[in-house]
């Protein structure tokens, strides 16, 4: 007697436009801009002199001086997938970091987020974890996508780390995936799904809660998205 077999859940049709329109994103503490040469390359340099340690994951970087990297920052402006934003904070209105979103497959509602780096001074902070959420929700909120995936050298702990407290979940390890700088890369895979989003969100948004921070900014709990 043959076995049957599933064929999966039927899925309803995608919106139209579900590609990165690099529209900006609003946030308490920060804003996700799209990344400008002119607006932006002066003070990411600066916000990463003598912090080379920012690089050490990124197929890209330290850069030597800031007209290598301005030529870096306006190559990445005027590409499309990936779709570049800076990471801009309100206090001070100054770009501590940026992120992508990239390879989309709109057809499949499936997007990446990556190219994440940030400045030290932005690094394990509330804006931090408000940039992924905000990138998060632009995904699955305005883009209707069904997977988001989050991928990183397999050898960066710190981005693990970071994929899992942020609700993505271990996929697998793709072995010398790529030759970043020279060396194997392997690459880990991680990925959030639309029907988790609607836990994962409220989670983030009880975590960014003024409630969970005390008068110096410290939080009362942890992010929760389990």
């Amino acid at each position: 007697m043959l076995k049957q077999h599933s064929v999966g859940e039927f899925v309803k049709p995608l919106p139209t436009g579900s590609k990165p329109d690099l529209r900006p994103l609003h946030g308490r503490w920060v804003v996700l801009a799209p990344l400008s040469e002119a607006r932006h390359s002066q003070a990411l340099f600066q916000s990463t002199e003598g912090a080379d340690e920012v690089w050490t994951w990124m197929p890209y970087g330290p850069f030597a001086d800031l007209e290598t990297f301005a030529t870096w920052a306006s190559e990445k402006a005027a590409a499309r997938d990936p779709w570049f934003y800076a990471i801009v904070s309100r206090e001070g209105e100054k770009p501590l970091g940026m992120c992508a979103f990239m390879r989309c497959d709109a057809a499949n509602g499936v997007l990446e987020i990556g190219n994440i780096w940030m400045a030290p001074a932005m690094q394990k902070t509330r804006s931090a974890t408000e940039s992924i959420y905000l990138m998060i929700r632009h995904a699955f909120d305005d883009l209707g996508v069904r997977r988001l995936e989050w991928k990183c050298d397999s050898l960066n702990q710190p981005s693990r780390n970071a994929a899992l407290r942020f609700g993505f979940q271990f996929e697998g390890i793709f072995r010398q995936h790529m030759i970043i700088k020279g060396r194997n890369r392997d690459t880990t895979w991680f990925a959030m799904l639309d029907k988790d989003w609607p836990r994962i969100r409220a989670g983030f948004e009880t975590w960014l809660a003024d409630s969970n921070f005390d008068a110096k900014g410290q939080q009362k709990a942890k992010l929760q998205l389990t």
